[in-house]
């Protein structure tokens, strides 16, 4: 059978493969939200692209699921919540501006037992590494995760991963802790922000430049607010 894929095409199957689990409506608001009837336009080009053999999909939920063709996950897995709840955070930050240099269960140290971030990305110029943690757990455990970051960073191997720039000086990512609990969790050496999603973390954000204007302080006289790059 010959086809021809359009540029649309290509990046909705690279889009799917990047993210491994994507829901049709977070396909209409990436990629077909400009159009007069932008549901039925995707449900066309995905049910083309299925019959093509180009995507995968599971109708375990409602819109439909879309998932790679080689995809290793079972269409009934909980592990698909688990890569929508990190599309979920990527349109959160969507609606403030596009995240570069996007990488979904990110494994910067290439070891079995290192860090592995749900998702890392440049969000308004700062690099992040962010854990989306859907359940509960004991402080213990969060802890002993914020010091594997810890030992990445004195590990100086982070100075050389491709994404870190290379007209100034390498930049350790703030780690951003996505939880509806707040945990206990400390480092003298990495930046940890914890909020409960993106909309958090950007109020928080204004609300910090906002007091850095009322009052003038050298930036090292104060640890209050985010000491964070969102511009």
């Amino acid at each position: 059978m010959s086809f021809r894929l359009s540029q649309r095409d290509k990046d909705i199957i690279a889009f799917i493969n990047q993210f491994r689990a994507v829901d049709r409506d977070s396909l209409v608001d990436l990629f077909f939200k400009q159009l007069k009837s932008p549901i039925n336009a995707c449900n066309s080009v995905m049910i083309r692209l299925y019959r093509l053999g180009m995507i995968e999909r599971t109708q375990q939920y409602s819109p439909t699921v879309y998932l790679p063709v080689d995809a290793k996950i079972k269409k009934n897995s909980q592990k698909i919540l688990h890569f929508l709840s990190i599309l979920d955070i990527y349109k959160q930050m969507c609606t403030y501006s596009t995240p570069k240099q996007v990488i979904v269960e990110d494994k910067p140290t290439g070891r079995k037992g290192g860090i592995e971030p749900d998702l890392f990305c440049i969000f308004k110029g700062s690099p992040f590494w962010i854990e989306i943690q859907r359940n509960q757990y004991f402080e213990q455990k969060m802890q002993a995760k914020i010091n594997l970051y810890e030992e990445f960073f004195f590990s100086d191997e982070w100075r050389s991963l491709h994404w870190q720039p290379e007209e100034r000086a390498p930049i350790f990512p703030s780690i951003i802790l996505i939880t509806p609990v707040r945990y206990a969790v400390h480092s003298d050496h990495i930046r940890i922000i914890q909020v409960a999603n993106i909309h958090e973390l950007m109020e928080k954000y204004k609300s910090s430049s906002k007091r850095t204007k009322e009052v003038s302080v050298r930036p090292s006289a104060s640890s209050n607010g985010i000491k964070i790059n969102l511009t």
